[in-house]
């Protein structure tokens, strides 16, 4: 399994002292925060996509490919980025590029967001919002899968002979994991490409997840790509922790009761019954987390958010090394015990390529030099000749 922390780059004033950072205290905090993850032995490092105040990151590959070059083996992904305002075609080119230079530590959430006004920022319909995130993976998928594109849907301009450069990593996509807190046809989008489905799992009872991830693993396997324990499933959860649990929550408690996501609303006790917040020792984090496979099944990936509601750096510092010093390993040992051998390990570019080509040499993309002219010559890589007639949408193959 992978462990790791996710955050939703929200620029919150701390309640006990009134202060507000500013957008350039949160990004360096929030690139430090990155850095001491892979320092206490996490895998992961997740960054949400808002384009409003008072959210700072609008741009998540900018930020992690800075810090990319500042870490070694941490995996940075996305949490998560929207499917339906960007164009595939450039998530297509950032994403690959984002690849490039972090030596394949590149995966993405995709989703269509919580905030409704962006639509209308970028120029779409708030009520198109699944139909343009099933059409747009489509192109994205084909974009990354094939070297010469020809593409026509309803909500962007069709593509003829369209190439995305650069072409992934040793010819293996990034893993997309689809997440979704409320939506059925998410769960399904992700169950048919064979994708990683990922449950927010910090809003409603565990009940709520249970359906849409049983839902994914029923279709995972109804699209032939195993069975449904073999489907790769990813979890998100929300800690505060001290060595006496009573501490821990009068700490948190009045940067629970004025969050911007759930504050003013059900008590600290309520929500931490109702959902999988857990505020206390490590000893009950442990306990509550270990629990998860009870309820969903063998899992690939653990996401944490902790720096959300206005929590100083300092404090979310510290979450981190109990994170990483005295939970995350009780929990990896705890979930490897009785870990069928079926079940999956959490996708990585390694075991990507690995897949892909059974130890022979990966690819290296060369393009030839036609200037970007796929219409009318053969492909524009030296390795992969077209598809007969891919230039006039024929003999394309369909995702």
């Amino acid at each position: 399994m992978q462990f790791g922390i996710f955050t939703v780059s929200d620029i919150t004033a701390d309640p006990t002292t009134g202060t507000t950072p500013s957008e350039a205290e949160k990004i360096r905090n929030t690139v430090a925060i990155a850095k001491h993850a892979e320092d206490v032995g996490l895998d992961v490092f997740a960054l949400g996509e808002h384009h409003n105040p008072p959210f700072w990151s609008s741009s998540p590959t900018t930020t992690l490919a800075y810090i990319a070059a500042q870490t070694e083996r941490l995996v940075l992904s996305t949490a998560t980025t929207l499917i339906t305002t960007n164009d595939p075609v450039k998530i297509a080119e950032d994403f690959a590029m984002l690849q490039h230079v972090s030596g394949g530590r590149t995966d993405l959430m995709l989703g269509r967001g919580n905030t409704g006004p962006v639509y209308p920022w970028f120029g779409k319909d708030i009520r198109q919002g699944l139909p343009l995130a099933i059409e747009n993976y489509n192109l994205l998928h084909r974009l990354w899968h094939e070297d010469v594109v020809d593409w026509e849907g309803k909500f962007r301009t069709p593509l003829q002979g369209f190439t995305s450069t650069p072409r992934p990593l040793d010819g293996v996509a990034p893993f997309v994991w689809h997440g979704s807190i409320r939506t059925p046809e998410i769960a399904e989008q992700a169950a048919y490409y064979g994708d990683g489905f990922f449950a927010n799992n910090i809003f409603w009872p565990k009940e709520h997840y249970q359906r849409l991830v049983t839902l994914y693993r029923q279709r995972y396997a109804h699209y032939g790509h195993g069975t449904p324990e073999q489907a790769i499933v990813g979890l998100g959860g929300q800690v505060f922790m001290r060595t006496n649990s009573q501490d821990a929550v009068s700490e948190f408690r009045p940067y629970f009761d004025n969050a911007p996501v759930y504050g003013h609303g059900p008590s600290l006790e309520d929500f931490s019954e109702m959902t999988p917040l857990t505020v206390g020792s490590p000893q009950q984090v442990i306990d509550r987390y270990a629990g998860m496979r009870e309820h969903f099944g063998d899992y690939q990936r653990q996401l944490f958010l902790i720096d959300h509601a206005g929590l100083p750096l300092k404090t979310v510092l510290e979450q981190l090394d109990i994170l990483g010093g005295e939970v995350v390993p009780v929990l990896r040992k705890e979930l490897a015990q009785n870990r069928p051998a079926e079940v999956p390990d959490a996708p990585t570019h390694a075991n990507l390529v690995e897949k892909a080509y059974g130890g022979q040499a990966p690819r290296e993309a060369r393009p030839n030099a036609n200037r970007g002219d796929n219409l009318t010559v053969g492909s524009p890589y030296q390795d992969t000749p077209a598809p007969a007639g891919a230039a006039f949408g024929l003999g394309r193959k369909e995702a």
